[in-house]
């Protein structure tokens, strides 16, 4: 099974390209915490979305490993990562940050279920279960068009809601399985909690790996980018 086969094969390297993930993240997510506990409210969330700024560009770093591991290409994570960093973070900016605000907007909306369990969830539960969908079929194209495509921002974005919706069932299934182990983790709060230092050192890894081997076919076959980086290094 490819999944097995690439998690295995790259087991240390997801691991390290998680931990700086979540370093890059750490800072916006300790704030939003700040905010949940009550203190420092209001400044503790814009903080936390200012702090945001690095997601993008490190989200965009994230992918651009992992698919390198489904093209079965040598992945030198410190140095990849770190370079598609720093040449995305910019542009990636925004888009990491609305994702952030996303995100932590998802907090609010199913805390209380988390807290209450499912006697408490409203009706209107089921409309944000949708956009979370949603979310998780457009944001990975947006990332991975800022790793391999040279592209404004705003076509990024139109590229991405188009695609998404052209592959609908592939998109569909990469949502799913790239928040399979997130849902289940919050499903089983607070007895599954014991698995958090698990999901600090692989979660993300896993969960985006997941994802991606159901989408990075669509954007390799929609803009040929293994072509282009073959004739690339025949030019070379």
């Amino acid at each position: 099974m490819r999944f097995i086969k690439v998690l295995t094969g790259g087991f240390w390297d997801l691991v390290k390209m998680n931990l700086l993930f979540c370093a890059c993240a750490f800072i916006p997510a300790a704030a939003f915490l700040v905010g949940l506990l009550g203190y420092f409210t209001a400044a503790a969330y814009i903080l936390a979305l200012i702090a945001a700024f690095p997601v993008g560009g490190a989200a965009t770093a994230y992918v651009f490993c992992i698919t390198k591991l489904l093209r079965d290409e040598p992945v030198f994570v410190w140095h990849d990562f770190k370079r598609k960093f720093l040449e995305n973070i910019k542009q990636a900016a925004l888009p990491g940050m609305l994702c952030a605000a996303f995100l932590y907007a998802q907090v609010f909306l199913w805390g209380p279920l988390i807290v209450g369990g499912a006697a408490t969830a409203p009706l209107w539960l089921l409309p944000g279960f949708v956009f979370l969908i949603i979310f998780g079929m457009v944001a990975p194209y947006i990332f991975l068009q800022f790793a391999y495509i040279e592209l404004g921002m705003l076509a990024i974005m139109k590229n991405s809601v188009l695609v998404s919706f052209a592959y609908a069932p592939r998109s569909f299934m990469g949502s799913i399985m790239g928040g399979a182990i997130w849902a289940v983790f919050f499903a089983f709060l607070p007895r599954s909690a014991f698995l958090t230092p698990l999901l600090i050192l692989i979660g993300v890894s896993i969960s985006l790996l997941l994802c991606l081997m159901w989408v990075w076919p669509v954007v390799d076959k929609q803009f040929s980018i293994v072509e282009s980086l073959s004739n690339a290094k025949t030019m070379e």
